[in-house]
């Protein structure tokens, strides 16, 4: 059993567990009839400039969120594009490909991380709406990448 130590790197809680499917609507009836998850919230997001594994890329998901308690399922089908997810359909075939976690700083927590040799595979933002997200490559010891997302308060007054 390994030893309980304090953490190089503290996250929060985990608030979303990302699932990588083929189908959408196959895995959406799935999930509803076997486990009561829904209803979902589905929506095309199509995203332009995104880096992965050093280069520029665009991609297209379709995404379709639930919740079950206090997390967050969120199923993804790729649309177009090589992204973490369809690197992990070709890899493993359907099943949890991340964990996502808030964070109050992501370029604070990048750099915490790469001093531990942890560095993002996928990132994008979107200024105009406060929100930032990387994903990690700690998809090598356990199979699942950590997803770190940061999502700026927006000040009174701000449009």
């Amino acid at each position: 059993m390994a030893k309980k130590q304090e953490p190089r790197v503290k996250l929060p809680p985990v608030e979303q567990v990302g699932i990588v499917v083929k189908d959408m609507e196959r895995a959406m009836e799935y999930y509803s009839s076997t486990f009561g998850w829904g209803p979902f919230q589905v929506m095309e997001l199509e995203m332009k400039g995104a880096t992965y594994r050093g280069q520029p890329c665009d991609c297209r998901l379709k995404l379709a969120f639930a919740r079950s308690g206090p997390i967050e399922i969120e199923l993804i089908q790729v649309l177009e594009g090589e992204t973490p997810h369809t690197e992990f359909l070709r890899e493993k075939g359907e099943g949890l490909q991340h964990l996502r976690f808030s964070v109050d700083d992501i370029d604070g927590t990048l750099a915490k991380l790469a001093k531990e040799g942890i560095e993002p595979v996928f990132q994008h933002s979107y200024p105009e709406i406060g929100i930032s997200f990387a994903y990690l490559n700690t998809d090598k010891i356990g199979g699942v990448m950590i997803e770190l997302i940061e999502i700026k308060k927006r000040k009174s007054g701000d449009k």
